[in-house]
């Protein structure tokens, strides 16, 4: 996977750069498109549809405009075309990943994925967000996700930090103190 992160770096830096650059730009909004935009390429069957000799560069980009759930930026479709005029919508996953990690880096935030055993609404993750950001020590974006095997309580996945409350983990805790 170096490669793709060898040549998602320069697509990543150029638009955090141009981000920076157009005013009125709001880097989250930039991260969300560019997130959506890796997940149309991530696709398997965008996937083949881009390596298909008889779609042109117009064809493929008429196709991710199409399938993008909201009216793309000029920003945005600059971007977008860019990536399929060089041939790299493999890569858009990585860039979109990196360009993340940049604006991240400028914010002083970080991505958090909260992993719990039911549904969370949108009050209780903000909640959640709150005490988390104080035992994280920086403001956090919440993402969550649903694990049942957790039976109770969340995991929360901040980069290489993991806080794990859940009732999985606190039973093989008291399997490991039983079995010692």
């Amino acid at each position: 996977m170096a490669e793709l992160a060898t040549i998602a770096r320069p697509y990543a830096e150029a638009l955090f750069k141009a981000c920076k650059s157009v005013a009125g730009t709001d880097m989250t909004a930039a991260a969300s498109w560019t997130d959506e935009l890796a997940a149309i390429a991530a696709n398997p069957q965008m996937r083949s549809l881009a390596d298909n000799p008889k779609v042109n560069a117009g064809q493929l980009f008429d196709v991710f405009t199409s399938i993008a759930r909201s009216q793309l930026p000029d920003l945005a479709r600059n971007f977008l075309k860019t990536v399929i005029d060089n041939g790299r919508v493999d890569v858009l996953p990585e860039i979109a990943a990196q360009f993340r990690s940049l604006v991240n880096g400028s914010t002083g935030s970080s991505d958090a994925l909260v992993y719990s055993a039911f549904p969370m609404d949108a009050a209780a993750l903000a909640d959640l967000g709150t005490t988390l950001e104080k035992r994280f020590g920086r403001k956090l974006n919440l993402s969550g996700k649903v694990d049942e095997s957790l039976i109770g309580g969340v995991r929360v996945v901040v980069g290489d930090e993991v806080l794990d409350t859940s009732v999985k983990a606190r039973l093989e805790q008291m399997k490991a103190a039983l079995t010692a």
